[in-house]
């Protein structure tokens, strides 16, 4: 996916100046800003303390609160991004910045961004959000959930989506306040957003689907996420249920051995 990159100046002229980079559509990456003169750079470093990443403001209902557990939740627990490993970063509810300016930024409800790793000082102004300039890309896959008929969902967020060059956009209205399909799933091409049918993501290796179930105790259709196959991927605690059934299954085969056992005879807890 190519990354915007702020033009350089003629050489004679020696140096970038602060216009250049403020001015452009996408700050510099980490490591083109490390390589500005020491003014620029500092200026740069002062406008990025400035932004305010976080205003406490809550998530707007239970549903979306626990959907965006469950996405985030099964990502960590089951999922490993083909080609990369481990080496990526989810998380729900968190500020994506695509330019260096107070406001140029968007909350998706969950965002999933492959071959990155986390920021190492998550207090710091760079580790408190995601900012496409010190990761040198946007998110890969984002995921709205739809809530009202006002927050643009299909519309503004997803334009900026698209600008934003965010490979895979998906939108879950499970009232279906914007009518229609219950699950958007778009994929970013040269022509603009383009409708995916099967929800299958190929570029990340990973799909979504709508699932029927109980999570955190309450039944409702759930946005998942999904393997090639269509098999969700589990959270931990759906791992830990299977688990246990497993076990279960186990001693019930051991006493029903045991039994027949007795049954010829056998005391299947004597020793040789």
């Amino acid at each position: 996916m190519p990354k915007a990159t702020v033009a350089a100046p003629a050489a004679e002229q020696g140096e970038v100046p602060p216009s250049a980079i403020f001015g452009a559509a996408m700050p510099p990456s980490e490591a083109s800003a490390h390589a500005l003169p020491p003014e620029a750079l500092a200026e740069f470093l002062r406008r990025m303390e400035t932004l305010v990443t976080e205003d406490d403001t809550p998530v707007d209902n239970i549903f979306s609160a626990k959907q965006q557990r469950l996405l985030v939740d099964s990502l960590y627990v089951s999922w490993e991004p083909p080609q990369f490993g481990k080496r990526f970063l989810a998380d729900a509810n968190v500020g994506v910045y695509y330019r260096l300016e107070q406001g140029a930024m968007v909350v998706p409800d969950c965002f999933v961004s492959v071959d990155v790793v986390p920021v190492a000082d998550v207090w710091s102004k760079p580790g408190r959000s995601y900012m496409v300039w010190m990761y040198g890309k946007p998110p890969d896959v984002v995921v709205e959930l739809v809530s009202n008929k006002e927050s643009g969902e299909l519309g503004d967020k997803l334009a900026i989506y698209t600008r934003m060059r965010v490979l895979y956009s998906v939108v879950y209205d499970p009232q279906r306040m914007l009518g229609g399909e219950a699950l958007h799933v778009f994929e970013n091409t040269a022509a603009g957003m383009k409708r995916l049918s099967n929800g299958w993501m190929e570029a990340v290796g990973l799909g979504v689907k709508l699932w029927e179930g109980e999570y955190e105790g309450i039944s409702a259709t759930w946005l998942r996420w999904c393997d090639a196959a269509g098999n969700i991927l589990l959270t931990g605690g759906e791992r830990v249920k299977l688990a246990e059934q497993a076990l279960e299954a186990e001693r019930q085969r051991a006493e029903r051995l045991a039994a027949r056992l007795r049954a010829l005879g056998i005391d299947p807890n004597a020793e040789d």
